[in-house]
């Protein structure tokens, strides 16, 4: 079965996350050299934690994990009402610090989410595939997601919440929820986001949407690290101001550079080339992630993988369109690339299941 998996795997998948990481370790090498690279010892000790656990779920059959998602989705939700109760780390209640390490559970829940809304939406379908569109069917489909969404955002972190919101939409839309839902739902939120703007989000919170509509507005303030990064991206040009030599980077105008806006110190530091190419690599990830999807064996494991490639593209574009001023702050890192050990084990994670799922597929069974 081994054999099978690795010659039926999608290799372009492993080989988009090698240039990725390539990528990251180098930006992150000469982003902290200032603080004797600390970060980039942490990340290397993080992959090197990481890569066994992403093979073990390459040939652990995907159908097993299902099985046992009921325990991982109470367990996650307990860690995620526990870490509330947490020492807040600049104003959020999002990790747990134990012996110097900073777990963020937060990052363990989308895989674990993913995993067991896919398993409810195949399981119903068993019955007939226009089972998720029956009202009760679909209400209990969308509270899975939300109970772990609402003690996200309690911690706060908005960019995680709405990583949830896109895997959702991806996955619902794969299951073939009928268009009335999907109507009604654009129509919902047309409604909501400007109900939250005025009445929900706190005070830093529309700030970060102003300042992104207006960075000028407060350029010392909230606009400065996004107006710092766009003069990095700028500055690099065609091929960069060299490794190590970056101006933004290396005098300390961008922060924080090794996470939120480690992009930056790659278009300053790389040049337009490399950063494209992190863009185009990106693309042709979640191009296969798709693909995946598209010919998994079974439901289950099409709608694993459609759930990773919407949380991959929601990750990548907010990042990347943060920092060019594209879209707001939101501190969402760049998988593979930004600095986090919870971040870097979890996308491996997913990596694992989406070659998991590659190594065993057989036909199309995507919704046309």
């Amino acid at each position: 079965m081994g054999r099978k998996i690795l010659k039926n795997m999608d290799w372009g998948v492993l080989l988009c996350i090698v240039i990725l990481l390539t990528i990251g370790l180098v930006a992150l090498f000469s982003a902290t050299q200032n603080s004797d690279y600390v970060e980039f010892k942490r990340q290397l000790i993080w992959l090197a934690v990481s890569i066994p656990i992403m093979i073990m779920l390459i040939f652990m059959d995907y159908k097993t994990i299902s099985k046992i998602s009921p325990i991982l989705y109470i367990l996650i939700l307990i860690s995620l009402i526990a870490v509330l109760f947490t020492k807040s780390v600049n104003g959020a209640t999002s990790w747990f610090t134990i012996g110097g390490i900073s777990i963020q559970p937060a990052e363990f829940a989308k895989i674990i989410v993913i995993i067991a809304l896919a398993t409810y939406i195949s399981r119903i379908q068993e019955n007939g595939r226009d089972q998720i569109s029956r009202p009760t069917r679909l209400l209990i489909s969308l509270l899975i997601v939300a109970v772990p969404v609402l003690l996200i955002i309690k911690q706060p972190d908005y960019g995680t919440a709405c990583t949830f919101v896109v895997a959702t939409i991806f996955i619902l839309f794969a299951s073939g929820i009928k268009k009335r839902y999907i109507i009604t739902g654009i129509l919902l939120t047309v409604i909501i986001i400007p109900t939250l703007y005025f009445f929900v989000l706190p005070e830093h919170a529309k700030t970060r949407i102003d300042v992104f509509l207006n960075p000028n507005l407060d350029p010392r303030g909230a606009g400065y690290n996004v107006i710092q990064s766009k003069l990095a991206i700028g500055a690099g040009e065609f091929l960069g101001m060299g490794i190590l030599k970056g101006n933004q980077t290396q005098l300390g105008f961008l922060y924080p550079k090794s996470t939120d806006f480690i992009f930056a110190v790659i278009g300053e530091e790389m040049g337009f080339v490399v950063a494209a190419t992190v863009i185009i690599t990106y693309v042709i990830l979640i191009t296969k992630s798709i693909y995946i999807a598209k010919t998994a064996k079974d439901n289950l494991g099409s709608y694993i993988a459609i759930g990773i490639a919407g949380i991959l593209l929601f990750h990548f574009t907010e990042n990347i369109g943060m920092t060019m001023g594209l879209l707001p702050i939101t501190g969402v890192p760049l998988p593979f690339v930004s600095y986090g050990g919870s971040s870097l084990l979890t996308n491996l994670m997913m990596i694992g299941l989406l070659l998991n799922i590659s190594g065993r597929r057989q036909k199309a069974i995507f919704v046309d």
